[in-house]
């Protein structure tokens, strides 16, 4: 299937790895364009090297908590590739620890990346793009139910949901769509983290695969390719909702 990527360009936060940097590559097969960023410089230029260097991608060493992160990447874009089509916003997922449990600080912290930090991109993009446009958040299957040990995710991507959804219904006349994809157990550095923290990696992972009825994790590409069908004009009809990729684990119909 044609996607219709050729020669379009998008930006894309937090990809020098993991699910943003396999939505990347994903995009840059099928003959896009993207400008990545992340915080660690040196990551920043290997992803760019591996996505094909700079006459497919451009880095920048940057963070969402920064106001000014979002006009960079878009004025980049325009400069770059003289054009923008879209967005993949991403950001690291917050500590882990029940909703009681975090401090303080640790939610203000999160609430400036994983939230504001999300919605100021989203609404920054969604004002540059025209008819055609897209964007999508990376959330997380806590926008539907709870994940075990991972209160600020509970408590912040339900609100990230309903946001995408709130600037889906804004920006729709303008033919510019907003949903969020909603990874569930993806074998990503992330994931191996809270695997390794229980102690018993090998079983925590043997329990979770138990639960999710294809049996397996997913590998980042499969999380990757769907996203970039999503941001591509083949899902021009596509706005304003949420998409689990989890290999059935959310029980929600």
């Amino acid at each position: 299937m044609d996607l219709g990527l050729a020669d379009r360009v998008y930006v894309l936060t937090g990809a020098s790895r993991g699910l943003g940097f396999a939505t990347a590559e994903a995009l840059v097969a099928d003959g896009a364009k993207v400008v990545i960023s992340a915080r660690l410089p040196e990551q920043v230029a290997a992803a760019v090297e591996a996505l094909g260097g700079p006459e497919r991608a451009v880095g920048l060493t940057a963070d969402l908590t920064d106001p000014g992160t979002p006009r960079r990447l878009v004025a980049t874009a325009r400069e770059r590739f003289g054009r923008l089509d879209g967005a993949l916003i991403s950001v690291g997922g917050p500590p882990r620890g029940t909703a009681a449990q975090v401090t303080d600080e640790q939610w203000r912290e999160s609430f400036e990346t994983v939230f504001l930090g999300s919605v100021r991109a989203a609404r920054t993009v969604a004002a540059a793009l025209t008819d055609g446009g897209a964007i999508g958040l990376v959330l997380s299957t806590s926008a539907r139910g709870p994940v075990p040990g991972l209160g600020i995710s509970n408590g912040l991507r339900p609100g990230l949901a309903g946001v995408a959804k709130d600037i889906a219904d804004e920006y729709g006349p303008r033919g510019v769509r907003v949903f969020g994809l909603l990874p569930g157990r993806i074998m990503t550095d992330r994931n191996r983290e809270l695997l390794a923290a229980t102690g018993d990696p090998e079983r925590a992972r043997a329990e979770a695969e138990a639960s999710i009825p294809l049996g397996r994790f997913g590998e980042p590409g499969e999380f990757g390719r769907v996203a970039a069908f999503l941001l591509s004009p083949t899902a021009g009809y596509v706005t304003g909702v949420t998409v689990p990729v989890d290999g059935g684990a959310l029980r929600g119909l």
